[in-house]
């Protein structure tokens, strides 16, 4: 769970990114673990710990920027272990997207190579990936001595996330859950109907949607809380009644959590929406050089504003 210092200020906002533009640059670094992850055959659940892991990078003022993209970080400050001091280490977010990713399927029943990892991005961040629905396999190609440069940052990147996250990177995510509930509930049945197939439909939808919520619904809120509340939606939508008026409490959920849950997360939907439209003319910063341009951008709107009102 992240901390109220972690929410409150990040590294990005010190580095002088604004909140919305940090929302949208997070947002596509985490549509960029998603692809990679479905274009890997990963399950579901380990691109959800992927991102998870994705996103806790980013928390904090000790974490990632997306400006410098550094993170501040507890390393030697000599050869003579176990000294340390606070140092700056490198890193770009779409490197800590694929880091995110192998490291996660390293420890599932999926692991992926390097090389598989190193050409799956390579296809994602080509030059031409937003121009055209047709590509250039020469954008995306990588050769030999470009892949084990690749596969260095990546194993490079690999441990700059382990450290700054402690080594902490065991998650629990909330799908099996939210079945299990299901289950107890009583929505499945010795042969499952229509509706229960749905019910389960829209539960997993909502907890795959709330991986991308502003609100970062994943580091805030326990994995039951996000189960509860995705039942409640799909229930809901669905039109599947569940016994007892106040169920929720069954698993511990307060109504006032439930309450904000339901409400962040019927809100996901419409948010990533807008962002899309938001950046149909030109691409979401995913790496710092489109990120400085973006705000070099922003900077000269203002001064045409101000100069126009003068």
């Amino acid at each position: 769970m992240a901390t109220i210092e972690q929410l409150s200020t990040s590294s990005s906002a010190l580095d002088g990114v604004p909140s919305d533009l940090e929302s949208s640059s997070r947002l596509a670094g985490l549509q960029l673990t998603q692809a990679a992850g479905i274009l890997l055959r990963l399950p579901q659940e380990i691109i959800a710990q992927a991102i998870i892991i994705f996103t806790r990078f980013y928390l904090g003022p000790e974490g990632g920027s997306f400006r410098i993209n550094s993170a501040k970080v507890w390393g030697p400050s000599s050869s003579k272990w176990p000294l340390y001091k606070n140092v700056l280490i490198y890193c770009y977010s779409q490197d800590v997207s694929a880091a995110s990713i192998y490291m996660t399927a390293k420890i599932s029943a999926e692991p992926q190579s390097p090389r598989s990892v190193c050409n799956v991005y390579a296809y994602l961040i080509s030059d031409n990936r937003r121009k055209s629905s047709t590509r250039d396999p020469a954008s995306y190609y990588l050769s030999e001595g470009a892949y084990h440069s690749a596969r260095a940052v990546l194993l490079q990147t690999e441990s700059i996330v382990l450290r700054a996250l402690s080594f902490d990177i065991e998650i629990v995510t909330p799908h099996h859950l939210a079945m299990t509930y299901l289950q107890t509930l009583g929505v499945f049945q010795s042969e499952p109907s229509s509706k229960s197939r749905a019910v389960a439909a829209r539960t997993l939808a909502h907890l795959n949607l709330a991986l991308f919520s502003p609100q970062l619904l994943y580091v805030t809120n326990q994995p039951i809380a996000l189960a509860v509340a995705a039942i409640y939606l799909a229930s809901r939508e669905v039109e599947v009644k569940l016994p007892g008026n106040e169920w929720w409490e069954v698993f511990d959920v307060e109504r006032e959590d439930l309450g904000f849950l339901v409400v962040a997360m019927r809100s996901c939907e419409s948010w990533i929406r807008t962002e899309k439209e938001r950046w149909l003319d030109r691409p979401c910063p995913l790496d710092v050089d489109e990120l400085e341009r973006e705000l070099k951008r922003r900077n000269q709107d203002s001064e045409g504003v101000m100069s126009r009102g003068i």
